[in-house]
């Protein structure tokens, strides 16, 4: 007979600090809903989505085009870290590291529990098909792309 520990997840089994690198980047569910632009109201902190994707998110894997090097094309890029899922409220409430964080399990459409990245897309998590590249948008319309999907994805 195996032992529990054999039969759980490493994602019930550890928190994330506990995590090999092997297993935090697999946490990454390929959403893209990260990679959105956001805005942020100065006066009151209120942050929203835009519908506006980083210049190298693919909008068809809803992966980064060049992930090992991207904080040299995008300097502000933010590197997720055991100590910010906690501290950033943006992130989308289906995100594997905000439920991990928050002692939740994986939904069934995470590549790690269906055993396929197109999960994902098919559920209709996905930033893929809604998102315009911020290469093809001036900085000053990025207003004109808030959308709350990003926040309201998996709520159906």
């Amino acid at each position: 007979m195996s032992s529990n520990a054999e039969t759980v997840p490493f994602w019930k089994a550890r928190t994330l600090a506990e995590m090999s690198a092997r297993e935090w980047e697999s946490l990454c569910d390929g959403c893209g809903l990260c990679c959105l632009n956001k805005l942020e109201d100065w006066d009151t902190g209120e942050v929203v989505f835009t519908s506006v994707a980083c210049r190298l998110l693919d909008g068809q894997s809803c992966r980064c085009k060049d992930y090992e090097n991207r904080a040299a094309t995008v300097p502000d890029c933010i590197q997720l870290t055991v100590e910010q899922v906690s501290e950033i409220g943006w992130l989308p409430p289906t995100c594997a590291y905000r439920l991990v964080s928050e002692g939740r399990d994986l939904y069934w459409w995470h590549p790690l529990v269906s055993g396929d990245s197109e999960t994902v897309h098919t559920a209709g998590i996905s930033a893929r098909g809604r998102t315009i590249s911020e290469e093809e948008v001036d900085l000053d319309d990025f207003e004109d792309y808030i959308c709350d999907w990003p926040l309201t994805v998996g709520e159906r």
